[in-house]
């Protein structure tokens, strides 16, 4: 079987055990980042599905993300927290009765992404490229305001703090690893290939039998699962929501990490995701004074993005297609086997 190569299972093996040995090697500041890219590659392989793969330039991940962030908080928030924390209004008798577990709340966090990106589809795939974006884009806004104007399930503009902290390396890797061999099934299967034609050419797609709309939904839903999955871990790893943590500025995060990976690449998303969430806190001591060759330095407060932005620029004028293009890494493997 293709999808089981050597290369591939040596792959899974090795993310595996950094996964499992990484509490022995980083401290908690390094663990805490480790946490974050982890529950970004969750983000950007699915926000990579429908804009990478399927060629759907959408901007809608922070609202799937806000939706599955706050069910989640909600879920594991029982009443009499939730009854300390509700300040502007006393909460809803359903967010009142909603308790669940860690694995139940993140699957009804995208489970309910996934029913509103269905319902989204039929007005949304109406129109493509650039009007696509825009109507997408407002899809965030929209959840943004209604997450502010009801203050009986979401607490307002104050949100929601004290979420319980339920998770660890294992989960957010765990979960990291499950969602990337699951697009990468989705990608080399009969429906990623349709995907994939789409891309290439709609009108083509659609005159040799494929129902793009179907394909489209498709894409759509399972990235929008993903995308609550990621939402809800991440306002576990934070403790704290607000809207104001699902703004525009999430969506372009993602779409900085696709882009400079390669966009269709789920190694491209991978080593995006560890540049870009990564190498920006990594690069926070050149915020501080230094010491260059016995020569103290004032502290310069932004340098960091400077240099940040500086090899942004750099990477994408030497890979004009992302690092990785389209490619996998199993497929350079294969090339040097041949």
């Amino acid at each position: 079987m293709e999808r089981l190569s050597k290369a591939q299972i040596l792959i899974f093996l090795v993310s595996v055990g950094f996964i499992f040995l990484s509490p022995y090697i980083f401290e908690d500041y390094g663990m805490r980042i480790l946490n974050n890219i982890c529950i970004f590659i969750i983000l950007a392989a699915s926000y990579n599905l429908i804009n990478g793969v399927t060629g759907q330039f959408s901007l809608e991940p922070n609202g799937f993300v806000a939706i599955g962030a706050y069910i989640t908080a909600l879920a594991l928030l029982d009443e009499d927290m939730k009854f300390e924390l509700f300040q502007l209004e006393d909460p809803a008798p359903w967010v009142l009765a909603l308790h669940l577990d860690l694995i139940p709340a993140l699957l009804l966090s995208g489970f309910v992404a996934t029913i509103v990106a269905v319902f989204l589809a039929a007005p949304v795939f109406r129109v493509r490229g650039d009007y696509l974006a825009i109507v997408t884009l407002g899809f965030g806004f929209i959840i943004k305001v209604i997450a502010i104007n009801s203050p009986e399930i979401t607490n307002g503009s104050i949100g929601l703090n004290e979420i319980p902290s339920v998770i660890n390396i294992y989960w957010t890797g765990g979960i990291a690893i499950l969602t990337v061999i699951f697009m990468l099934n989705i990608i080399y299967s009969k429906y990623g290939r349709a995907m994939k034609a789409v891309r290439d050419d709609e009108d083509a797609a659609s005159a040799i039998g494929i129902n793009t709309f179907k394909i489209k939904t498709y894409a759509f839903g399972t990235s929008a699962f993903f995308e609550g999955v990621g939402g809800g871990l991440l306002a576990i790893l934070l403790t704290t929501i607000s809207p104001d943590l699902f703004t525009f500025f999430l969506t372009f995060q993602l779409l900085i990490i696709i882009v400079l990976g390669g966009l269709g690449s789920m190694t491209g998303t991978i080593i995006g995701t560890v540049i870009v969430i990564g190498g920006s806190e990594w690069l926070r001591f050149l915020d501080a004074p230094l010491n260059i060759f016995g020569y103290e330095t004032d502290a310069h407060p932004g340098l960091r993005m400077v240099v940040f932005s500086a090899i942004l620029i750099l990477v994408m004028l030497f890979a004009r297609e992302g690092i990785m293009g389209k490619k996998e890494l199993t497929d350079i493997f294969k090339r040097k086997a041949k």
